[in-house]
């Protein structure tokens, strides 16, 4: 048997494994095919990670979330592990020195995209490759029950054929047992086989905050809880408004959303890791891999539309172990937009069959072609040409993309990258006329490893400012370069792709099954449902309700959400109040008193009293007259109707 812990603190430090990471790791590693839910923060990479080192060839990566892709590959070399990745947008060329690289470079890992499994590139070099196992991330991606489905998903058991005793890992934060079965079915898990890591969360506070005011009280919390915070919003320029007014409040924040540069996303996260902000506000595009563990607290502006959408991201808060709170704002007007989001996502079928083919007039795409073309698509030029929205245009695309017409790609921020064509020795035998192009390119050789294997990816920035040169100065120099063929510039660019997977059809024909459309809208309609419950419901703890919603029962409250606090100051009330009423029967049965005089003999304040008072006054047990408070039935005392 590997030593898998000896692994694990050679390249990661640590000395044992958490939670359920070690029985997943010893499963997969005895060749069983393996399915691990484990929460947000759980540490999910370790799980493949390990084992993969620990044998001999490759671990194939399939995970949708590119930004995750780059980081742990980039957290890999950084640790001297050999990895790669595949995914829409780089260039065949690009794709082919990976893949390459994967077959005669001793690579342990290669991460692809989904869509990137069924190309005839990949399966071709796949067959060449030694692979060890198969990673499958956001596993319930697989499943059409899941929040997240992606057909493209669907080819791995495609995949598994190729690579007969290949076992699999799935792995997954968010799945109810309905997608737990579905997730091993289409992967065609030999036997059944799945490890749960508790979803409970013990030192995380869950509170809904019921507010008209959702600045107001966002404010408000922050200002009550001290540390690191994540803010999340629906929309990209409201995270925008909401830092803004943070930092007028002397709230140190700034924003995050997919729409910005690559560039200015890295520095605003670092800067938020190493505590130059303290608040984080972003939409969903932030967050995955982010492995910060001090965070205090999550708050939501906008209701998320799903439990599994909400749970993964509240649970970014406290992964150190300490108390953290994950807080939702929500009002009457939530319910509405919720709802609205049904439409907007689910747009009716004959507008779906328009917005393909006003696609298929914006590429000139003529009837029977187009099958594995790659476009670049221009979200606000096609919308302002054919005159639709972008929510509904971006949904119309993802559901066309589930009915196998087409591939449509998030959109993507593809930083600037380069590779040297020639040999490090024919390099040094080239000698430049101009000073400014061998200074560049001795920066280039000095900032980045790999430049003659594999792309790198490059800030320009960077670049010019250690070469003393402009940025344009650096962009020109490049594709210069790029020409006399000296290297290969992909200078980046941030656009979604749309690939046909069929030749153009007659739009009449164009159809999107029941399980396409009014299977996956009823799900969506059940998900925002049980997600209105867990804001609207403030009888049952907010803990139990999200284990139970992915089948989990841990047999008891959590004893600090909003609920369980409000039962127990409830409880202290009531508690109080019928001290306070013994204490008040007590002082009456020897004389008759106001209520200041009874606060001074009791101690107790004149509110309290008040309320003892009004109880006794309605069971007929004192009766009030003349502002004097008096046993029923004491000194010729009868009942009366109180004063106040």
């Amino acid at each position: 048997m590997p030593d898998y812990k000896e692994i694990l603190k050679r390249y990661w430090g640590y000395d044992s494994f958490r939670g359920i990471q070690e029985e997943i790791i010893r499963s997969i590693g005895e060749g069983k095919d393996t399915l691990g839910l484990m929460p947000t923060g759980g540490g999910k990479s370790v799980t493949f990670q390990v084992p993969a080192l620990a044998r001999p060839g490759l671990c194939l990566v399939v995970t949708p979330l590119i930004a995750l892709m780059k980081d742990q590959v980039r957290n890999l070399r950084g640790r001297g592990i050999k990895a790669a990745a595949v995914y829409s947008g780089m260039t065949r060329e690009e794709i082919v020195v990976a893949l390459e690289n994967c077959i005669f470079g001793d690579y342990k890992f290669l991460y692809i995209s989904p869509e990137r499994l069924s190309t005839d590139i990949f399966r071709v070099k796949l067959r060449r490759m030694e692979v060890s196992m198969i990673t499958v991330d956001e596993a319930h991606c697989i499943s059409q029950w899941g929040y997240d489905f992606r057909p493209a998903y669907l080819k791995i058991a495609e995949v598994r054929s190729l690579l007969p005793g290949v076992p699999v890992l799935a792995l997954t934060a968010t799945a109810t047992p309905e997608v737990v079965k579905d997730i091993q079915r289409c992967l065609e898990f030999r036997e059944e086989n799945v490890f749960r890591m508790s979803f409970e969360r013990k030192n995380l506070a869950y509170v809904v905050r019921r507010t008209d005011d959702k600045d107001g009280e966002m404010l408000h919390i922050l200002k009550s809880v001290d540390g690191s915070a994540v803010v999340y919003t629906r929309n990209r320029k409201r995270t925008k408004e909401l830092a803004a007014l943070l930092e007028r409040n002397g709230i140190t924040a700034t924003f995050y959303h997919a729409g910005l540069d690559d560039a200015v996303k890295d520095s605003r996260q670092k800067a938020w890791l190493s505590g130059g902000y303290r608040v984080m506000v972003a939409t969903n595009a932030f967050g995955m891999g982010i492995d910060k563990p001090d965070v205090r607290l999550v708050i939501h502006a906008d209701v998320p539309d799903s439990p599994e959408a909400y749970f993964q991201e509240a649970g970014r808060a406290g992964r150190d172990g300490q108390k953290a709170y994950a807080v939702l704002l929500f009002c009457d007007r939530d319910k509405v937009t919720l709802k609205r989001r049904v439409s907007d996502t689910f747009p009716e079928k004959d507008y779906i069959r328009k917005v393909y083919e006003d696609i298929c007039f914006y590429y000139q795409m003529a009837m029977g072609d187009g099958l594995g073309c790659t476009f670049a698509f221009n979200m606000d030029e096609f919308c302002r040409n054919f005159k639709h929205y972008p929510v509904q245009t971006d949904s119309a695309l993802k559901i066309l993309s589930r009915a196998g017409y087409l591939e449509y790609t998030d959109e993507q921020d593809n930083a600037s990258r380069l590779m040297f064509t020639l040999h490090r020795d024919e390099l040094y035998h080239i000698r430049e006329q101009n000073p400014d192009t061998e200074r560049l390119l001795r920066v280039i050789l000095r900032s980045y490893t790999g430049v003659f294997s594999d792309y790198v990816y490059i800030n320009e920035d960077t670049l010019a400012a250690r070469a003393g040169l402009t940025r344009q100065q650096v962009y020109d120099t490049l594709l210069f370069l790029t020409r006399r063929r000296i290297l290969h510039y992909i200078p980046g660019k941030k656009t979604p792709y749309i690939i046909y997977t069929r030749e153009r059809r007659e739009t009449s024909s164009v159809r999107l099954d029941r399980e396409v459309y009014e299977d996956r809208k009823a799900s969506y309609e059940r998900r925002i449902g049980a997600m209105l419950e867990y804001a609207a419901d403030d009888a049952h703890c907010r803990s139990r309700m999200l284990l139970r919603y992915f089948g989990e029962d841990s047999g008891h409250d959590c004893g600090q959400c909003d609920v369980c606090l409000g039962r127990r100051t409830a409880g202290a009330e009531e508690d109080g109040l019928e001290q306070a009423a013994r204490r008040l029967l007590e002082l009456l049965a020897e004389e008759s008193l106001t209520l200041r005089e009874a606060g001074q003999r009791s101690g107790l304040s004149v509110p309290v009293l008040q309320k003892a008072a009004g109880y006794l006054l309605a069971e007929e047990k004192i009766v009030q007259r003349d502002g004097r408070l008096a046993l029923a039935g004491k000194d010729g005392a009868g009942s009366s109707c109180p004063d106040e």
